[in-house]
């Protein structure tokens, strides 16, 4: 497996890997409409402070994680917005050596920290705790339709 990091040039594998994984269980994410798929996939990866990595097994794309660098006082962070894994490598753990990599990457690159969200009810919850990631107990994720 080879970390790579990827950029704009990538969009189409990036959204055809992203539209596979999260369109099966158990997100079951409807991403049908192909504008709104575009829009969402540019956002994550064509700003100048995107971070696009994956994971490649050969040729074939493993893994993926989308997100941005912020700067912080207390450190410069990685805010991963969608991390996944092929479906059919799931479980075998592909994901593992992803996230360690990914790891690797960020200090080598001087980035001290990873922030995420995911949901309590998804596999995704005990794989990032699993993987040492902490709960923070204090923080709130709020939303609001408006429509």
């Amino acid at each position: 497996m080879e970390l790579v990091k990827l950029n704009i040039s990538d969009k189409k594998e990036i959204k055809n890997f992203f539209r596979e994984v999260f369109t099966k269980e158990p997100w079951n994410d409807d991403w049908s409409d192909e504008e709104q798929l575009e829009c969402y996939i540019v956002d994550l990866i064509g700003n100048k402070n995107s971070l696009t990595l994956a994971y490649f097994d050969g040729d074939k794309l493993a893994a993926l994680a989308m997100g941005h660098i912020r700067h912080w006082y207390s450190a410069t962070e990685y805010y991963i917005d969608e991390l996944c894994v092929k479906t059919q490598l799931q479980g075998q753990g592909i994901g593992g050596k992803f996230i360690n990599a990914v790891e690797k990457y960020l200090k080598e690159h001087g980035i001290g920290a990873i922030f995420l969200l995911t949901e309590k009810n998804v596999p995704a919850y005990e794989f990032y705790k699993k993987h040492g990631f902490e709960e923070h107990k204090n923080n709130v994720a709020f939303g609001k339709w408006i429509y």
